[in-house]
């Protein structure tokens, strides 16, 4: 009996310390496609969240309230012969200290999406090996996706989730799909390249400052906390000032434009005439948005 208690509670313990890193929801949509049979579509989409969800990404442990929340929006334009094309949509985002708000940290689609897939093929990752096009598109999106959330935490938190989605695209271009072609404008080497490159270092360190020193505190002090928001689009400035249309820039108002109106059309004030300034020079096509941050 007493062997049988310390099995339930070791299984229960293993379950708490010891889940996975993601808790990732993939939706297949294939309307575009106009197939009759959709079983080899359902049985992708059964796949892909048990491979993101079951996988052991990394060797640290995650408790189940750490795992990151994410999803993934997969459009099928095109199937014929076990051969796709489509596009992915790729979101994630991470609660914010003392409320039960959660961030949004990634919306980016990438709109270069083929792949072959045999219904009930085993989708597995080697990190050593280029498996398959659908294995290291998904794969490199889950460390993408886990880099930036380290990021939110500790400075140049995801440099190691990073060089592991850096390692994915060496090994995808040697197998020659054009998908991975580095010379395409906003490529999924580009996105990686430039998280990486000192050149862009001020994203980094934005990514840290907008949320850790911001966000997690807007509970406990709301003036301060909008304080540093508004001072962490000085760092875009810097950013865009070295590389205009910087690619990092645009992938971060894409998924914070919303939440930045919301953050500073109440509360403590702060100097909007100038944040709408700033804002407007580092992100303008999101300018009619910036217009709506009214007192």
């Amino acid at each position: 009996m007493r062997n049988l208690i310390i099995a339930v509670f070791l299984i229960a313990f293993s379950s708490i310390v010891c889940g996975q890193e993601l808790n990732c929801s993939i939706i297949l949509n294939s309307d575009q496609v106009g197939q009759t049979n959709q079983q080899v579509f359902k049985t992708l989409e059964r796949s892909l969240n048990d491979f993101v969800n079951k996988t052991k990404w990394t060797n640290r442990v995650y408790k189940e309230n750490e795992r990151v929340n994410a999803q993934m929006f997969i459009t099928i334009t095109s199937y014929e012969s076990n051969r796709f094309k489509g596009n992915i949509q790729i979101q994630s985002s991470r609660p914010v200290f003392n409320t039960s708000y959660s961030s949004p940290i990634f919306n980016y689609k990438d709109d270069k999406l083929s792949f072959e897939y045999i219904e009930f093929q085993p989708l597995v990752y080697n990190e050593n090996v280029f498996e398959s096009n659908l294995v290291s598109v998904v794969a490199y999106y889950v460390y993408v996706i886990l880099g930036l959330d380290a990021d939110t935490f500790a400075l140049e938190g995801g440099s190691d989730f990073f060089r592991k989605a850096q390692n994915i695209v060496t090994q995808a271009q040697g197998s020659g799909s054009a998908d991975w072609n580095p010379t395409t404008d906003r490529s999924r080497f580009e996105l990686v390249d430039n998280l990486m490159s000192n050149t862009y270092r001020e994203y980094r360190i934005a990514m840290y400052n907008y949320h850790r020193k911001g966000l997690d505190i807007l509970g406990d002090n709301n003036s301060t906390g909008k304080q540093v928001i508004a001072g962490t689009m000085k760092l875009f400035e810097t950013m865009i000032k070295r590389r205009p249309n910087a690619f990092l820039i645009q992938t971060f108002f894409d998924a914070k434009s919303e939440e930045i109106l919301n953050i500073f059309s109440d509360g403590p004030k702060v100097d909007i005439v100038q944040l709408k300034e700033r804002l407007n020079r580092v992100a303008p096509l999101y300018s009619s948005t910036w217009n709506d941050i009214k007192y």
